[in-house]
């Protein structure tokens, strides 16, 4: 079996999760997570904060300090403290500079550019952890900067062109969009000097060049739609069988005290019930859903071609970007009759159950920190814990290994 990957954001909420638990130790929750404890004491030490409260006070002294041995522990303590102030006080300098340099963008060239222009004062690998870009991908970066040089030249060098094209004192037109300026710039031209229609719009953005166009009424909500209507693959068979072929999803809103809410977006296995993936947010974006499948499509190694995915009709998934996203993972879209919901039963019977069981009969979560955590850690445990009678009254990831072993034993 290949090696199970964990992305940085499960290895700090792992930890998160650790620390913020102090009445279980820590082989009590690697079992929830399905992780082994060496893996979250190395996660620990990595991420860790080293603030974690013990869960109960203890008074098991061998009798009073010496004189001596109290003034080391204290001056051992002066110093870790002083070391810990001057790593904040570096960090507080660092994102103050940063603070300033981004003018109000996180943009990830932005961070590049500030580690560039401040490695001589703190160091690549300083910067990097501070403002949480990886060493790595700085470097590409840096290397790639002669090729993003001559790209940005070229791309001044045809944004130069199409001005001339647009201006009347040199026999333009200034009705030129981008459709027009790409059949004008590609007339008689080569198959290899021919400019790609979709760059001639970016360069026209990024340079403002814009053509004159008839002024329409404007519409101040766009409701964004799929071209597509797709059938009910399901046809309300919620059975259990082979994994990875058919998923089924939704959202849900989990309530803040704040009056806020945070949403989870959902992507379950019918086969072996495992919560394959799932996303939160404190939006109802496209974004929401297609980080869900997105999280199922590293779940099972980047490998969901001709896998159904079913659903309710709700705007993201009737989306362009998200049938877009299924198609390019190679995902057969489900969806059942409008209003109805038995329908999608499995997918709003797990959200019910999930909020029965974290909330535990009141209203809302105390903040979004803490929900974000119940969440977590439920949802890992669900797939490493929970039984299901669906499948034998067994875990989802153990469904799955017994799955797996049954076909090598079959091969």
């Amino acid at each position: 079996m290949a090696k199970n990957y964990y992305p940085e954001e499960f290895r700090r909420k792992a930890v998160d999760l650790y620390e913020s638990t102090p009445e279980q130790t820590m082989q009590e929750i690697a079992t929830d997570l399905g992780i082994s404890r060496s893996a979250l004491d190395t996660w620990v030490a990595k991420y860790g904060t080293g603030q974690r409260a013990p869960a109960t006070p203890t008074a098991t002294t061998t009798g009073a300090d010496t004189p001596e041995i109290t003034i080391r522990r204290l001056e051992a303590q002066l110093a870790a403290a002083k070391a810990e102030t001057r790593k904040l006080t570096t960090e507080r300098d660092i994102l103050r500079q940063a603070a300033k340099y981004f003018a109000g963008r996180d943009e990830l060239v932005s961070r590049f550019q500030f580690v560039e222009d401040h490695k001589h004062v703190w160091g690549v690998k300083r910067l990097c952890e501070v403002i949480d870009v990886a060493r790595s991908s700085f470097y590409a970066w840096l290397n790639a900067a002669a090729g993003r040089a001559a790209r940005a030249a070229a791309d001044d060098e045809l944004a130069a062109r199409i001005r001339r094209m647009q201006d009347p004192k040199q026999g333009g037109d200034r009705a030129y969009g981008a459709p027009r300026v790409t059949a004008e710039l590609n007339d008689g031209v080569s198959a290899g000097e021919r400019v790609n229609h979709k760059r001639v719009a970016r360069v026209m953005r990024e340079h403002q060049l814009v053509g004159i166009r008839l002024r329409r009424r404007v519409r101040t909500t766009i409701a964004e739609q799929s071209d597509e209507k797709f059938p009910d693959l399901l046809d309300r068979d919620f059975s259990t069988g082979e994994s990875g072929r058919r998923y089924v999803g939704d959202i849900t809103y989990l309530p803040i005290q704040d009056g806020t809410n945070l949403y989870l977006a959902t992507c379950i296995d019918l086969g072996s019930r495992k919560l394959a993936g799932w996303s939160m947010a404190d939006h109802m974006r496209t974004e929401l859903v297609t980080d869900a499948l997105t999280a199922a499509w590293r779940a099972r190694g980047g490998y969901l071609q001709e896998a159904v995915f079913h659903s309710d009709h709700g705007s993201v998934y009737t989306s362009k970007a998200y049938g877009q996203l299924c198609k390019q993972y190679g995902v057969r879209q489900s969806m059942g009759q409008v209003g109805s919901s038995a329908d999608n039963a499995l997918a709003e019977s797990f959200n019910a159950a999930l909020k029965r069981e974290l909330l535990e009969g009141r209203a809302a979560f105390a903040d979004q920190a803490s929900a974000y955590r119940a969440v977590f850690r439920w949802a890992n445990r669900y797939n490493t814990r929970r039984r299901h009678s669906a499948i034998g009254n067994i875990a989802p990831n153990e469904y799955e290994r017994r799955e797996a072993d049954m076909l090598r034993s079959a091969a």
